[in-house]
């Protein structure tokens, strides 16, 4: 079992105001880890910083005890990100962009065989609901060879239908992947995650259900 280790956080930008400040948290393979967080926490600064692409702030990533410097962090291939923004060209056919990501038949099939791709594989990408584009944006990065997948907003303006779709999918890579996601859709993430964390006073720290989300004030008691 993998273990994926973020040490040494420290996040800000705006002088005299620091986002985090010396924290850490970890993830193992098959394992589903909740980030909450209030708007302008840096919860997505901090994601895009473990992927690589966010060179603001210091941060220590460790894969089994194996250091990964910022350089090497996308190289390395171990860590994948599913970020806020959509990423695929509107104008493309659903059909057209699965053999971009998966060259070779075997993996094209898996993408075209998931769960009710078969309704979407003739739209183009523009064209897409909300919970189609981010389902399919998820299979695609979902699917790759990383060890460990970061998701964010994964439930941001999805429908009902979609969520529950790609919370059943997330069950099913988290037999080979450790996951770490963050959303506001809190019940969501609560339903998925084996451990969970709270952005407070500049740290990490570990919570353990909706109580402590209310007693911590990142929800009320009657939401």
């Amino acid at each position: 079992m993998s273990k994926l280790v973020v040490e040494n956080i420290s996040i800000g930008f705006v002088k005299h105001h620091q986002l985090l400040s010396e924290t850490d948290f970890y993830c193992h393979s098959q394992e589903i880890v909740g980030v909450f967080g209030r708007n302008g926490s840096g919860k997505s600064t901090l994601f895009k910083m473990i992927f690589g692409v966010e060179k603001a702030g210091s941060i220590m990533i460790k894969i089994d005890d194996r250091l990964i410097p910022r350089q090497r962090i996308i190289p390395s291939c171990d860590i994948g990100l599913l970020p806020q923004d959509h990423f695929l060209p509107k104008t493309c056919l659903v059909k057209n962009i699965i053999p971009l990501f998966y060259p070779s038949g075997d993996d094209q099939n898996k993408i075209f065989y998931s769960k009710r791709i078969n309704l979407l594989e003739n739209k183009q990408i523009g064209t897409l609901s909300e919970g189609e584009l981010k389902y399919l944006e998820l299979l695609l990065i979902g699917n790759l060879g990383h060890n460990f997948l970061i998701l964010d907003e994964p439930f941001s303006m999805v429908e009902p239908l979609y969520r529950d779709v790609i919370k059943e999918f997330l069950f099913e890579i988290k037999k080979k992947k450790g996951i770490v996601i963050s959303d506001h859709y809190y019940e969501d993430v609560l339903a998925l995650a084996d451990r969970s964390y709270l952005i407070n006073d500049q740290k990490l720290v570990e919570i353990n259900g909706i109580n402590e989300l209310i007693e911590n004030d990142y929800i009320n008691c009657c939401t």
